[in-house]
């Protein structure tokens, strides 16, 4: 399984972003389930809507609703968890959205996570691996 943070499905959704060919080559080619924590649901239509391509949004919707991503909610442990990496981690500082991605890598056991963000998810260490494995690759 592979856990998608924001900037990877954002950079998808633009065909402008500098990282839109290689994200939509490492999504597409994953063989991994695709799992989209809730929180970066929002936060992906939140940026797409202040940047303009709000209609991008309707597609990524319907890619969720056809499976292709599979949608994860929190559980109340994760919230906990949350809470945890952000105190700790609140030099950063470690957002919401980017300690709930860590907190369901932990619980689900997965080990790789697709995201852009190579300052926090290189400087996070999660309980059950040493570092997780950022896809696509830097």
């Amino acid at each position: 399984m592979l856990i998608c943070d924001t900037g990877p499905l954002y950079a998808i959704l633009d065909r402008r972003d500098p990282d839109h060919g290689r994200c939509l080559e490492a999504l597409t080619g994953a063989v991994d389930r695709l799992l989209v924590p809730i929180p970066v649901v929002t936060e992906v239509c939140q940026l797409a809507e202040s940047r303009q391509i709000s209609r991008a949004v309707p597609p990524f919707l319907r890619g969720l609703a056809g499976g292709e991503l599979q949608t994860i909610s929190p559980a109340p442990e994760d919230w906990r968890r949350v809470a945890e990496l952000c105190e700790r981690y609140d030099d950063l500082p470690l957002g919401m959205v980017d300690a709930c991605v860590v907190a369901l890598a932990e619980r689900l056991g997965a080990t790789a996570v697709a995201t852009l963000d190579l300052r926090h998810f290189s400087i996070v260490r999660p309980r059950h691996v040493e570092r997780l494995t950022i896809l696509p690759e830097p």
